[in-house]
């Protein structure tokens, strides 16, 4: 008797410490962006989760899958354009697993794998195109690499989200190159804009021209504006020509023959027959 009592002394503790073996093997916990693919006898069951996992202790056993998007750094890549341009290159990548199944079966480890696909697409891509289009059109190259990688990265479950080229590194000559490049384009931008204005100065006085010579009377307007703006700023000495415009009517005057009629019967001569000291003449 007391041969059995020791025996329960010592088998108690025993089988508490299996009932917990037991219950820490066959229960699981799992977060709201977990998942738990579940193997029997190394086949695949079923994915399950999340919250309360039952397993049958050393006949089943489980996966734990982060739903999550992740983020991988891609490194550094050496890269040769399409113009025979060196540089470095890298980038960010975003994906998360869609289907816990072919995550956990169709490739060993997502995540290097994943990441090794992104750093070979990444060369292949960008070893296709020009360094202009890598510094000015990075969004589309980006776009171009995250099409590239979630087609083939389908097959194992995983969504790539995005991919974001981050830095492009060019050596010294290249840089100073660039500069050269640059400077010399907005020169000939400046050179064109200053050539199309002086075309539209040209044709702007040219029409101007056109329409003083229509009409001469806008001609004589124009010259005593221009004679109201010298005089406003003070000069002591003003030199200015004479336009033949303002003196024409006097010319034509002088040449015509014969006396003009005054409104009173009164005869006027022309300018070069007054006498001195006389405006005008008048006959009975």
């Amino acid at each position: 008797m007391l041969f059995s009592d020791s025996y329960l002394l010592y088998l108690t503790p025993a089988l508490l410490l299996a009932a917990f073996i037991l219950i820490g093997a066959s229960v699981r916990i799992l977060r709201e962006y977990e998942r738990a693919v579940v193997f029997t006898l190394g086949r695949f069951q079923r994915v399950k989760g999340p919250g309360l996992v039952l397993l049958i202790p050393f006949f089943q056993e489980m996966v734990r899958v982060d739903l999550r998007i992740q983020v991988i750094e891609i490194p550094t890549q050496d890269v040769i354009s399409r113009d025979n341009v060196s540089m470095k290159v890298d980038a960010v990548l975003y994906f998360n697993v869609v289907n816990p199944e072919r995550a956990i079966i169709q490739v060993q480890r997502y995540l290097p794998a994943t990441n090794m696909l992104a750093q070979t697409t990444l060369r292949a891509v960008l070893g296709q195109h020009e360094l202009d289009e890598m510094l000015s059109e990075r969004k589309k190259l980006s776009t171009d690499v995250q099409s590239i990688i979630d087609s083939q990265t389908e097959a194992w479950g995983i969504k790539v989200s995005n991919v974001e080229i981050r830095t492009v590194e060019l050596t010294d000559n290249m840089v100073r190159a660039i500069a050269k490049q640059a400077e010399a384009e907005r020169d000939r931008r400046a050179k064109i804009i200053h050539a199309e204005a002086e075309f539209q100065a040209s044709q702007t006085l040219v029409n101007a021209a056109k329409i003083l010579t229509s009409i001469p009377a806008a001609m004589q307007l124009r010259y005593l504006q221009t004679l109201t703006e010298i005089g406003a700023e003070q000069n002591s000495t003003v030199v200015f020509p004479m336009p033949i415009d303002i003196i024409k009517p006097f010319l034509e005057l002088m040449e015509r023959p014969g006396k003009a009629s005054g409104a009173n019967g009164a005869t006027l001569a022309p300018l070069g027959e007054v006498a001195p000291g006389h405006l005008m003449e008048t006959h009975t």
